[in-house]
């Protein structure tokens, strides 16, 4: 039974990754799941230069789900280089033939930032790929985000694939009327492989105060209540792309990741359910282990695409 699969010009050991800001630098869960056990991990948002974040309140449960308005929370990309690295390289098996891959989600409020956090990691050899976050608001036209227009969407993954030569894979925001618009976009720009989806745009309210729950008022839903919305995407954009698609979206279980994987997922991240059980990822690459040899299947990238 063979669980592997890959993303682009990126081979990966088994279908399974975290995503972004659920997971921390993969440091925070060692005492949980064993990182060299995962097809690879995305590290939390990572931008050109330290961010603070939002205020407070910013994370709220909601039935089925949470919202958060962390606002890109890290110390960024130098610190990220200079002092999470070398404690990730520790952690790594080096004799293992096909290691968990290192992803750094790659953020920005201008293009110019995406470049200068890209083309820094071009040059550290232990970040085996980039996840480019195009949900993120451009300040030079007026706080749109890169991700709502394929024009900007392009721009953005094009500036990037001329200094970063690994893989990338670009993250599409949900909150567009045409989705496979985007990931079309991207793919013709370089991206190597898209992920998707990002957080839906919610709120919620404290009746008993008459405010917002959050100090950003709206903020990213992610949970299993948008894991319908985004296996329909993750469908739609994997019918008309040639390059790989990552699902992400609800995903608590194997039988989740493996709905995606039918959708035409290659591999998928799992996000939100690592609050509520630490140990997910290892449980989900279990899962579909035990599902492919009960139902006989050699090798898992024949689910792929099947629906």
């Amino acid at each position: 039974m063979n669980l592997q699969t890959d993303i682009g010009n990126l081979p990966l050991k088994n279908p399974v990754l975290t995503a972004s800001g659920t997971f921390g630098y993969g440091l925070e869960f060692c005492d949980f799941v064993d990182l060299n056990g995962l097809g690879g991990f995305v590290v939390k948002g990572t931008t050109a230069r330290p961010r603070e974040g939002n205020p407070y309140p910013r994370m709220a449960e909601t039935p089925l789900g949470m919202l958060n308005a962390v606002g890109l929370q890290n110390k960024g990309v130098d610190y990220f280089i200079e002092h999470i690295v070398p404690r990730i390289r520790q952690k790594l098996d080096k004799e293992d033939p096909l290691p968990a891959r290192v992803i750094v989600n790659v953020s920005g409020s201008t293009i110019e930032e995406y470049v200068e956090t890209a083309g820094k990691l071009a040059g550290c050899p232990e970040v085996d790929a980039i996840e480019v976050n195009i949900s993120c608001p451009n300040v030079k036209q007026g706080g749109m985000a890169f991700g709502t227009e394929p024009g900007m969407a392009s721009q953005v993954v094009k500036a990037v694939r001329a200094v970063f030569p690994r893989c990338m894979m670009v993250k599409l925001s949900p909150n567009v009327t045409d989705i496979v618009s985007m990931a079309l976009a991207v793919e013709a720009a370089g991206a190597d492989s898209v992920s998707l989806i990002n957080t839906l745009l919610g709120m919620a309210i404290d009746v008993k105060r008459r405010q917002p729950v959050l100090s950003t008022v709206t903020g990213g839903l992610s949970g299993p209540c948008i894991k319908p919305v985004a296996l329909r995407m993750v469908w739609q954009v994997a019918k008309k792309v040639k390059i790989p698609v990552v699902g992400i979206g609800g995903i608590v279980s194997a039988e989740d990741a493996l709905e995606f994987l039918m959708a035409g997922a290659s591999a998928v991240e799992i996000g939100s359910a690592n609050f509520i059980d630490p140990a997910v990822t290892r449980k989900v690459i279990e899962g579909i282990a035990a599902y492919c040899r009960e139902n006989h299947v050699e090798d898992v990238r024949q689910l792929i695409g099947i629906i």
